[in-house]
């Protein structure tokens, strides 16, 4: 089965490799570049960092203010963030349950607003906006942009040749920006007709939600981490 794996760099050639040793065949097709930025943190009072992405994360460890954000608590949203934040050189890490949702109502249970201020290290675009979710139980929460996202202008060749063609095929898709820019790119190449036949595996509703116009048929993971979208592909597989 041939499979769209449409995540930025690095994260695609990662997730490429878990889909390959499942016996399907990855098409790398990216459809975000991360854009790394070096404005100053507002670190100044700071108590501790929150980071709900590892692109995030990576824009830190070329960024000038690395060495004194390394120095606060830091709040991951999940395992695989804070095991890399940990190997960047933080002292204190505190892992997620692996939703920022979920991060939120941890933080809420474990740092009091008084503490001071928390700095949110993300990307241009937020999923779920944490300063206004941690903003109504009285915390602080200064966003700091440390990449951009920016989308694709075309896909890939093989990619438009794939979904052009009439053999099973499926995408999958890890954000509402990475969702709504594919299907933006599906009308720009002409193949709306030709992607009713997509199923589309989607990190979350609001994912979905960014490509039920195409008319494809939709899976939503059970939870929305990446292993779960990996299991939806397993239990096609099985099935």
């Amino acid at each position: 089965m041939r499979v769209l794996v449409t995540r930025p760099e690095p994260d695609a050639v990662y997730e490429a490799e878990q889909i390959a040793a499942r016996g399907h065949q990855p098409v790398l097709a990216p459809l975000l570049h991360i854009e790394f930025c070096k404005a100053a943190l507002p670190l100044a009072g700071a108590y501790g960092l929150i980071m709900t992405s590892r692109n995030a994360l990576r824009a830190l460890a070329v960024h000038p203010d690395r060495a004194t954000a390394s120095m606060l608590p830091l709040y991951a949203v999940g395992g695989a963030t804070a095991e890399a934040a940990w190997d960047l050189g933080f002292a204190e890490v505190t892992a997620g349950p692996g939703t920022a949702k979920g991060l939120a109502a941890l933080i809420m249970r474990d740092v009091a607003p008084e503490w001071g201020p928390l700095v949110h290290l993300a990307g241009d675009t937020l999923a779920v906006d944490l300063a206004a979710a941690l903003g109504a139980h009285g915390f602080t929460v200064r966003k700091a942009v440390l990449y951009r996202a920016v989308p694709a202008k075309a896909l890939p060749p093989e990619a438009v040749a794939l979904i052009a063609s009439g053999r099973p095929k499926r995408v999958v898709l890890m954000s509402p920006q990475t969702a709504s820019t594919f299907a933006a790119l599906i009308a720009k190449h002409g193949l709306v007709t030709q992607a009713r036949s997509l199923v589309c595996y989607c990190l979350s509703e609001a994912v979905a939600e960014a490509v039920t116009p195409l008319g494809c048929e939709i899976r939503v993971a059970a939870y929305p981490r990446e292993e779960d979208i990996l299991a939806l592909l397993d239990a096609e597989t099985a099935s």
